[in-house]
Formats: structure tokens, sequence, C-alpha cells
């Protein structure tokens, strides 16, 4: 059941989604050649939780930290360790946080050092699928018409869309239906309606689009080594005009 949202419920997903963004800010001025993920990770929750939240990955499902850090050919769910960032690299910072017992949900993926130029493609390729099905998330389109919008544009510039992991709704609970695929035909779906609120995700392999998961039971890399890189906004339906990208 798609769970419709009040106005003062969507004020505290945006508060939380608002710490998200401001944590995603501080650790972008972080990171750097020689930097741990892990001191990443604490760097996450310090900031979390002065800025009145709370970290919404730790716990969860027994994920031990407040930061999904994931490097290279790591794809999502990369958990901080001693590891140290290189020149070249590329990690994708996913941060959730709680306010109110309401989620906001956020990531990004950021350079290291200097990177090559087909790394800088897939990054910019899938932010910019993130904002293309943003822009399909109004009333009256289908749930798909985000989908296809997304993998259009990742296909184009030849990358592979992730399809084991998928969006989500969000809301008190951190994955809340329905699902939003990053790839499918358009005009599929429920039709999007004022109050929903969602996470909009889009994970791009710069290879094949096949993952695993490691043996940790949550680091999920490509199956072919290549590069990923993940983006993701919580958003809002609004009752007119575009969506309200709330992790800003």
């Amino acid at each position: 059941m798609i769970i419709l949202k009040t106005s003062d419920e969507i004020e505290l997903i945006a508060q939380a989604s608002r710490i998200v963004a401001e944590c995603q800010k501080v650790l972008a001025g972080l990171v750097k050649p020689g930097i741990s993920t892990l001191e990443l990770d604490h760097v996450t929750e310090e900031c979390i939780r002065d800025l009145g939240g709370i970290p919404a990955f730790k716990g969860y499902r027994n994920y031990p930290n407040s930061l999904c850090a994931s490097v290279n050919e790591q794809v999502v769910h990369g958990i901080p360790s001693s590891r140290v960032l290189m020149d070249g690299d590329i990690i994708g910072l996913d941060i959730g946080a709680i306010v109110g017992g309401f989620y906001g949900d956020g990531a990004i993926t950021i350079s290291i050092g200097e990177i090559d130029s087909k790394k800088e493609l897939l990054i910019s390729v899938t932010k910019e699928a993130l904002q293309k099905g943003v822009e399909k998330a109004v009333v009256g389109n289908r749930l798909s018409d985000i989908s296809h919008a997304i993998q259009a544009h990742i296909e184009v510039h030849g990358f592979s869309v992730v399809r084991d992991f998928v969006g989500h709704g969000i809301g008190r609970q951190l994955h809340e239906e329905p699902q939003v695929p990053n790839y499918g035909k358009p005009g599929q779906g429920p039709r999007l309606k004022a109050g929903m609120a969602l996470a909009i995700e889009p994970m791009v392999n710069m290879g094949k689009p096949g993952v695993k998961v490691l043996d940790d039971g949550w680091t999920a890399v490509t199956t072919d080594g290549s590069c990923s890189a993940h983006f993701e906004h919580t958003i809002t339906i609004e009752p007119h005009g575009p969506a309200r990208i709330l992790t800003v």
C-alpha cells in the first residue's frame, strides 16, 4: 500500500532530508586521498546527531554503520572500514537520517583527486539520470515514467542500469511501497499522486549491469569489476508543478 503523507509529515521528512544534504556537503569537503571510509563514517554520525537527527542506517537490519561508503566497483551498501581512499577512486556516499520518526535518504558519488574521463562521464550521467527521473515525478504520470526516463538517459551513453536494487517509497519506514525501478517501459504502474514521498536512486555501472553481494552480507559489487556510481534524492509529489526535492 502506498501511503500518502500529510503536510506535517512531509515537513518531518524534509527536516531529515536536509540533515542528509548538510552531511553530504561536510563529507564532500573532507573526501581526499589518504582518508579512510571509517573516518568518514564517524564524521557522518557526528554530523547527523549534531543537526538533531538519528542515523537511519546504523542498526537497520543489523547494518553496523551510519554511512554506506561504496568505492569504485562497489555499487551500494559498502561498509566503512580502514580502507584508505586513493587518487583516482570514486566513492558513493549514502546517508539516511530520522527526525520525529520520519526518514530522509540521499546519495552522491564523488571523485577522489584526479579521475579519468570515463569515470567523470559515469558520475555526470548518473547525476543527470536522477534529474531526468525527478522531472517525471509529477501528478498524473505513471511510476514507470520515472523509471524509463532514468534508463533511457543512462543507456544512450553506453552505461548499464543496475536491476538488483531499486528506489523506494519513504516515510515512517526507510523502505515503503512503491518500489521505484531505474528501468522499464513508460506508462506503467500506479498513477503518481500528491503526497507521495519517494527516494529515487539510479545505480549505474560502467560495464555490465550484473552485481553480487560479498560475504559481509551487505557490500554489492559489479560482477565484471567495472566502476559504479549512485545518486539519490528524497522527493515529494506536489499537487501542482514539479516534484519537491528534499535532500538539498
